[in-house]
């Protein structure tokens, strides 16, 4: 039996969570069929308590995963798992994670974008309970927006 991959709290700011969004943005650029651009880097401290929370999953020296949640937008951002980690059902581990993260914080829900491409991720999101709705930002590479409650 093998011991599950860390999931554990990290800054956004560290060489492992730079890795997994250089790596993110990197895949999205390749499967978006416009490409992407994420625009200028944001403020490492959105993604820090208060305002925020990172979570790496992994380790430092061997990041595999990372999500993020915008408290203040109640929002979930830049879930990413590595290709050699997928299907070991890391991307619902760390979505589960965060929600209790959010919880814990006294969120009663969050909501997340996603691009129609990335046709996993949506249907990770439909299986994990997260419903449909309209959307709730102007994201140029967003098509579809879900919530989930927390309570």
């Amino acid at each position: 039996m093998h011991t599950p991959i860390p999931i554990t709290p990290a800054d956004p700011a560290s060489p492992a969570a730079q890795h997994c969004l250089a790596a993110y943005f990197a895949e999205l650029d390749t499967r978006l069929p416009a490409g992407f651009d994420p625009g200028p880097p944001s403020d490492p401290a959105l993604y820090r308590p208060p305002l925020g929370l990172f979570l790496l999953a992994g380790t430092e020296s061997h990041p595999l995963g990372c999500v993020a949640l915008s408290i203040p937008e109640h929002e979930v951002k830049r879930l990413w798992v590595a290709p050699a980690a997928r299907g070991m059902r890391l991307g619902p581990r760390l979505m589960a994670t965060i929600e209790d993260h959010a919880r814990a914080l006294g969120l009663t829900h969050l909501r997340l974008d996603t691009n129609a491409t990335l046709t996993e991720a949506i249907a990770m999101y439909t299986r994990l309970g997260w419903r449909p709705i309209p959307a709730y930002n102007d994201n140029p590479y967003a098509q579809h927006w879900f919530t989930k409650s927390l309570r």
